[in-house]
């Protein structure tokens, strides 16, 4: 009598939880199978231990589909080939355009910030009057610090004195001797005033402090300007390639693939030690001829069309580069 009560509490039970079992908790559709019809989320879920974790990116990305294998051969090795089976509809083998380029956009940053990368206008570890005066120290043999000292101070007053010639009417607006500081200066002035005033204080920093600020501003700004150069990267490719059909999209997706090899090789090249010159010469010669090769695999033409397309297109990225250059500098005066 006991069992025969207690029996249709347990089937009800039981068909409750294998009603809320089969309805896929992130759309609500009842699972037929072991994954959703409606979203392709898994029936069965849990949460992943950290051990699951690195096992399910292993598997996902190198040992099962191998996406990252394949994709990486292609490019680096195939000049064009990811884009032609892009375009192809050949997509699910490979891993996408705009990841491919973010990762190794971020690896070539972060290599280039953390390695500490002079492009030649870094600052030196000790500022050149500081260098002065220990020499002098130490040519008389003395490293005393008060001397050090009592040349600073006397080189901090023969400054002051030399900002007090300059200074006209405007007492924000410092005229420097040298002609093209001045031009730049009237210039900013003449956009706003403040802008003026920040570009001449600017200017009066000594030699080493200037380096390092656009030094600092380069480091910041340029992640965020190489990314907003690339739709203009593919713009001037649709004004080479103008009539030829192929629209906007295309050309994008040709930018984000040469360009996630562009710094593919860069980040190579960092990383690559003194001691194996020819490697990482062989792989600056393969960089060179890597967009001209893929140019004509993707957009095809004659050699010799498609080398004249190389040169103006890298002639008009260089002059935007310039540009950006120029307005991270800028950033770096009114920052």
């Amino acid at each position: 009598m006991v069992f025969s009560s207690s029996l249709p509490e347990f089937s009800v039970k039981n068909d409750l939880q294998l009603e809320h079992a089969i309805v896929c908790p992130n759309c609500a559709t009842r699972i037929a199978g072991k994954f959703c019809q409606g979203c392709g989320q898994p029936a069965h879920l849990h949460v992943p231990s950290a051990r699951e974790f690195l096992h399910e990116f292993i598997a996902h990305y190198v040992a099962v589909e191998g996406k990252l294998w394949k994709s990486l051969g292609l490019l680096l090795f195939r000049p064009g080939r990811l884009t032609r089976d892009y375009i192809e509809g050949k997509r699910a083998r490979y891993v996408e355009p705009l990841r491919l380029y973010l990762s190794f956009s971020i690896i070539f940053f972060a290599i280039f910030k953390l390695g500490g990368v002079n492009i030649g206008i870094g600052a030196p570890d000790t500022p050149p009057a500081r260098k002065a005066e220990v020499a002098v120290a130490q040519k008389a043999g003395t490293d005393n610090q008060a001397v050090v000292a009592a040349a600073t101070r006397e080189r901090e007053r023969a400054r002051e004195e030399s900002r007090a010639r300059r200074q006209d009417d405007d007492p924000t607006l410092l005229q420097l001797d040298d002609g093209d500081d001045a031009k730049a200066i009237k210039l900013a002035a003449s956009i706003h005033p403040a802008l003026g005033s920040k570009v001449a204080r600017f200017l009066q920093l000594p030699a080493h402090e200037l380096k390092a600020a656009l030094l600092r501003a380069l480091s910041s700004y340029a992640p965020y300007a190489i990314f907003l150069l690339m739709p203009v990267f593919a713009a001037l490719l649709k004004l080479l390639y103008f009539g030829s059909g192929r629209r906007y999209g295309e050309h994008l997706l040709f930018a984000l693939h040469t360009n996630a090899f562009a710094f593919l090789a860069l980040s190579l090249l960092l990383l690559l030690p003194d001691f194996i010159p020819l490697v990482g010469f062989a792989l600056g010669v393969w960089l060179v001829f890597y967009l001209p090769t893929a140019m004509r695999k993707v957009y095809g033409g004659g050699r010799l069309l498609t080398a004249l397309r190389w040169i103006v297109l890298m002639s008009l990225h260089l002059v935007c580069i310039f540009v950006a250059v120029l307005a991270a500098g800028a950033l770096a005066v009114i920052a």
